[in-house]
């Protein structure tokens, strides 16, 4: 007995790390939607990106506490979709479409593996830049390579593809059989999946977004067009109608990141 309790404690601390990162990842975004909505209805607040949410939390009482616990959380994330790319505990398969996800999920734990390394730095008063000068930073750096200017495009291409398949997994509630729901009722269900499907979709359009920029750097060969999640948002923001777009997408932020709480409860995890 002490032997099988003992071969399932990694899985254990997986799983609680996975959960501890959706929560982490969440927070990130709630903050992002929050000073986004702030800024669309004329409340103060700004459009920034994930880096600019943590510099925020670092502004706070116990900052430092905090952004720590953060930086723990995003290493967990990233731990978990590492597991998921390489070990497929969900069976996702070896096949075009598994390789894509499972691919998908390493460039994911990679990002926030680099998101957490952030944090780590802004603990340490070692610095970070901005999101928006790191984007196009390396925009530059792939259009200086040779068929740089087809890299970058394709990079782009791929964003608006992530994008399009949110709205596909909002549309066909796809997160329904991520997450263990049988213990709420019926209208919580229906709150949970509408929370979780606006903001997916939401998220949908900044990726979008993000693309259709890095494409048009790509395009006229200028790194300086291509664009992050801030200055993304803030491009939203200047378009006819521009404070409600902003508006509605701030607040289909904060509800991907009530989403991401919500997969930190009731996800289903597969760690072996």
């Amino acid at each position: 007995m002490t032997q099988q309790l003992t071969r399932q404690d990694p899985s254990t601390w997986v799983e609680r790390l996975a959960r501890f990162g959706y929560a982490a990842k969440g927070v990130v975004y709630g903050i992002v939607g929050l000073l986004a909505a702030q800024a669309a209805f004329g409340a103060g607040g700004k459009t920034t990106d994930t880096e600019g949410a943590l510099q925020t939390v670092l502004t706070q009482p116990f900052g430092k506490f905090l952004l720590a616990a953060i930086a723990l959380g995003l290493l967990g994330y990233a731990l978990w979709r590492f597991v998921q790319a390489i070990k497929d505990p969900e069976h996702k398969g070896t096949n075009a479409k598994g390789i894509f996800q499972r691919l998908g999920y390493a460039i994911n734990g990679f990002i926030y593996a680099g998101l957490a390394f952030t944090a780590i730095q802004l603990v340490a008063g070692t610095g970070g830049g901005s999101g928006g000068n790191a984007t196009q930073d390396w925009t530059a750096r792939l259009l200086s390579q040779p068929f740089g200017q087809w890299l970058v495009g394709t990079v782009g291409a791929f964003i608006i593809g992530m994008g399009f398949y949110q709205f596909y997994r909002a549309f066909k509630a796809k997160y329904r059989q991520e997450m263990d729901l049988h213990q709420l009722s019926e209208t919580e269900k229906k709150w949970v999946l509408g929370i979780s499907g606006f903001g997916t979709a939401a998220r949908g359009v900044v990726f979008c977004a993000i693309g259709f920029f890095l494409i048009q750097a790509a395009r006229n060969n200028n790194p300086n067009e291509a664009r992050g999640l801030g200055e993304a948002l803030q491009v939203l923001s200047q378009q006819p109608f521009g404070k409600w777009i902003l508006g509605i997408v701030a607040l289909g932020l904060i509800a991907y990141s009530i989403y991401m709480v919500l997969q930190a409860r009731y996800r289903r995890l597969k760690v072996d």
